[in-house]
């Protein structure tokens, strides 16, 4: 069913039954004027007849008759077409005329407040009890009929319905122009949705506004929507770039340790009789690939994590405990290297934990590798400061140094230095952290001494700073350089 025709119909209910309510309403208002309207005059009527009635007691009770049948017809006459009972204080009834209830029925001795309903024989009365003082005391009533409204009544209700059942069509039929109307825009924006190319993006739905609340907020809305359907089909089809990447490197990769490992396992089957150096030789060669292969697979592993990772999974760290933290890991896995550490007492980044982590596990992995001239024992350096708005951590090795022709290829993947034992990605992922966090990384020389500086920048965290904004295309694993 159409919105339209949902809203008519709606309308066409709802109307009459407020025009019903309303009537009503009125109903009632009007009923109660008409009464008080008629307490009105029976108050009125009662002070203009109270003299004669006074005068026609005095009369009755002087014994004058002609004088009193006078009264009579004085107070008939002023009552109109009110019913009055005069009544003597013996309780003789001395006057009675015009509508009233019939016997027996318990008038009210007294009526302060205003006149009364009294019902007799299923008829109702207004009555109104009036005191008479004097030399000639006594009491009278006046009465009207209580239904005396009723044809008033009766026609408001006739008009309150006329009125009602014409306001349904018509309600009706105005609801249903204004509501096709109204939603003309909510059809316009349907047909331009159902015909949008799911390629073009929210680009293409862009619309001029219509100044119409709900309908520009359904706009944008569905605007919205098409863009985070176009970001989280790029993160999709990013994915799988990445998973197919991860795949096409890690075969490439895993391609020469497995083939030496085929070899050292088919001499091994084929020469049983191997002497046990040989035996013991070929085993350390099959460790050896073994934990080549195993840094291989963690580091593509590590690269397609970071590749793929979102702003939900930053939050703000301690850069300070995190560098104490990886040194002493670093310390107790090589015990003959030296690490030195120098660190503020805290020191926060916005970042990923475990981002920053590898970042720093791949430093000083490369500085314990590299970081080093032969038959010594590696010595590492490490200082963190605050510059700038930035975290400066810089890592120094004594080591034989870096060409500065060199600097920039040591990022890129797999790339090996002659003699290198790692998998060539501890650096590329080293560069691939510090971009995801914004940070910039340089290779230079120690100030003081030989070897390599590697100093890395990552912004201070910061009240307010603005959402970190993750690069829109994160392509570390399958790059080429």
């Amino acid at each position: 069913m159409k919105l339209a025709t949902r809203i008519a119909l709606s309308v066409t209910v709802v109307v009459p039954l407020l025009v019903l309510a309303a009537g009503l309403l009125v109903l009632g208002l009007v009923s109660r004027d008409l009464h008080q309207q008629q307490d009105t005059r029976l108050q009125d009527r009662a002070s203009a007849v109270l003299p004669d009635v006074k005068a026609m007691l005095t009369a009755d009770l002087n014994g004058r008759p002609k004088a009193e049948q006078n009264q009579h017809r004085k107070v008939l006459g002023d009552v109109l077409d009110a019913g009055i009972r005069v009544r003597t204080t013996d309780g003789t009834v001395v006057l009675e005329g015009g509508p009233q209830p019939a016997d027996p029925v318990r008038l009210p001795e007294r009526t302060p407040d205003g006149p009364v309903t009294v019902r007799a024989k299923g008829h109702a009365w207004r009555v109104l009890t009036v005191p008479v003082a004097g030399p000639a005391p006594g009491t009278f009533w006046l009465f009207t009929p209580a239904s005396a409204a009723d044809p008033q009544v009766v026609a408001v209700r006739r008009r309150v319905l006329l009125v009602a059942l014409l306001s349904a069509p018509v309600s009706g039929l105005l609801a249903y122009a204004l509501a096709g109307r109204a939603t003309a825009s909510v059809r316009r924006l349907s047909r331009r949705a159902a015909a949008l190319d799911p390629g073009a993006g929210a680009a293409a739905f862009a619309t001029a506004p219509v100044n119409i609340a709900e309908v520009d907020e359904l706009a944008t809305a569905i605007g919205q929507l098409l863009a985070r359907y176009e970001e989280q089909a790029a993160r999709t089809a990013q994915a799988l770039d990445t998973a197919r990447s991860f795949s096409s490197a890690a075969s490439h990769e895993l391609r020469t340790p497995l083939m030496s490992i085929r070899t050292d396992l088919d001499v091994l089957a084929a020469h049983p009789d191997l002497s046990p150096a040989e035996r013991a030789e070929i085993v350390r060669d099959l460790q050896s690939d073994h934990a080549r292969l195993l840094d291989l697979l963690t580091a593509l592993r590590m690269l397609a994590r970071g590749d793929l990772v979102e702003v939900s999974a930053f939050a703000s760290l301690d850069l300070s405990e995190l560098v104490d933290t990886v040194c002493g890991e670093t310390g107790r896995r090589h015990p003959t290297v030296r690490i030195e550490a120098e660190l503020p007492p805290e020191l926060r980044v916005f970042g990923w934990d475990a981002g920053v982590a590898i970042l720093l596990a791949n430093l000083l992995g490369n500085a314990v590798v590299h970081g080093h001239l032969p038959d010594e024992p590696a010595r590492i350096a490490v200082r963190l400061r605050a510059e700038g708005g930035h975290a400066v951590l810089t890592v120094d090795d004594a080591g034989p140094g870096i060409p500065p022709g060199e600097r920039e290829a040591v990022f890129r993947r797999f790339h090996h230095r002659p003699g290198s034992p790692g998998s060539g990605l501890g650096l590329t992922l080293v560069a691939q952290q510090v971009a995801l966090h914004q940070g910039t990384i340089s290779i230079g020389t120690p100030p003081d001494a030989a070897g390599t500086r590697v100093e890395v920048r990552l912004p201070l965290s910061a009240a307010d700073a603005p959402t970190l904004r993750l690069p829109r295309r994160r392509d570390w694993i399958s790059r080429g350089d």
